[in-house]
């Protein structure tokens, strides 16, 4: 029997995946689906399958990652030529090794202490505004917006040209002609940039991966450095974004853990992994084309068909994480997949992990009283785009007297 695809994330604790993943773990065989996008696919939820088949090189990644949750996805269509995301083989290798150097631990290290910084400055600005502020929009929003602008190369003065546009395209339910008029602006935008950093390199990841190419004797072509730009850009700010959100509200939901971490900052490192592992903010999974035969669990997906790899199903799997429902920032949860698994991992996941260490080391910190400015009940979730969080978080907390009496003299 085909079930459909749970899209919603349960009413009574929005951090939980869907509970149909629950009983998807337990059968035998994989589930198989309907998916909004109109094709059946089989639904792989467990922990060990779901890294086992994400590196088998019989699932293709030519479609986009989450379009099975797109109504009447266009599954006919070529794979974006020059996309990280949707090439497989020797053509995606060839990018991620050009991309590797800009994303080594080492690099994203020395970024540390410039993050830090951001993180500092921009909790100075919200707390002069004083409460009640929306955390998306004063803190959540701009600390990976001003990482990724930085990196790239992209003038900060021009994010509203990417905030906007991604949050149109990361939507589920956006009109397909808006999108697409969307994505056609949002790549003029990039062909600019990357046409002017042609012309004029400085020390930026764009400017260096057009050098590299040269050096290498094979350089990328412009739609290969848009599609790239474009690629890191939206995935740079949103992911990010939605975790520091949705993680503060999980931290303050559990004011056990929260004062914990506020106690020992060195829990940070532990308590991302954990709150990655947790949330799994990627929360429809990662779609494949399964291009031959695939035997899975005692079963065979026929080749020609469709597999979603759930990852929040596979980081709730109780095998792997004992008591998976219950948030535990001591908990070795390294080994969770909230960023994939093989080739197509998330090639940004170590500068994700340095802006959220330091968010979490500095932003608890800096405002011990933060607590919620409305009842928990009236938060509204973004269960309608490809990256799950909040579409708001008001928030407040207790101005010292000192600064009070400054402000009112």
């Amino acid at each position: 029997m085909t079930q459909s695809f749970p899209v919603e994330r349960p009413t009574g604790c929005p951090f939980d995946p869907a509970q149909a993943y629950a009983d998807f773990r337990r059968a035998e065989a994989p589930t198989k689906v309907s998916t909004p996008a109109g094709v059946d696919a089989y639904v792989i939820s467990r922990y060990d399958d779901v890294r086992t088949l994400l590196r088998d090189s019989r699932l293709s990644s030519r479609f986009a990652p989450s379009d099975h949750v797109v109504p009447d996805a266009d599954l006919d269509r070529e794979a974006e030529s020059g996309s990280l995301i949707q090439v497989d083989g020797a053509a995606h290798k060839r990018l991620r090794r050009m991309l590797a150097t800009e994303f080594a631990v080492k690099r994203m290290e020395a970024m540390r202490p410039r993050i830090a910084e951001m993180i500092e400055a921009q909790l100075d600005s919200m707390l002069a505004a004083d409460g009640p502020v929306d955390l998306v929009q004063a803190f959540a929003l701009p600390i990976p917006s001003l990482v990724i602008c930085e990196l790239l190369g992209v003038p900060y003065a021009d994010r509203g040209e990417f905030q906007e546009r991604s949050a149109l395209l990361v939507r589920v339910d956006g009109d397909p002609d808006e999108q697409m008029r969307v994505s056609d602006e949002l790549n003029q935008y990039m062909v600019g940039l990357v046409l002017a950093k042609q012309a004029e390199r400085s020390d930026d990841l764009l400017s260096r991966l057009i050098t590299r190419g040269e050096e290498l004797g094979e350089p990328l072509t412009l739609p290969e450095l848009v599609s790239v730009g474009i690629t890191l850009l939206i995935a740079g700010h949103e992911t990010t974004a939605n975790m520091i959100a949705l993680s503060t509200l999980a931290l303050l939901r559990n004011p056990a853990q929260l004062d914990a971490l506020r106690a020992d900052p060195a829990l940070a490192p532990a308590a991302v992994e954990e709150l990655l592992r947790y949330l799994s903010v990627v929360h429809f999974g990662l779609f494949r084309h399964v291009t031959e035969d695939l035997p899975v669990g005692g079963s065979t997906i026929e080749g020609g068909g469709f597999l979603i790899a759930a990852l929040s199903a596979a980081n709730r799997d109780e095998t792997v994480f004992p008591d998976p429902d219950r948030l535990d920032l001591e908990r070795q949860a390294a080994a969770h997949v909230a960023f994939g698994f093989g080739p197509h991992q998330c090639i940004g996941q170590q500068l994700a992990r340095v802006e959220l260490q330091e968010v979490f080391t500095r932003l608890y910190a800096r405002i011990p009283t933060l607590r919620l400015a409305v009842p928990f009940e009236e938060i509204e979730y973004r269960n309608n785009t490809l990256v799950y969080g909040v579409t708001s978080l008001p928030v407040t907390w207790d101005t010292p007297a000192t600064e009070r009496d400054l402000k009112s003299s």
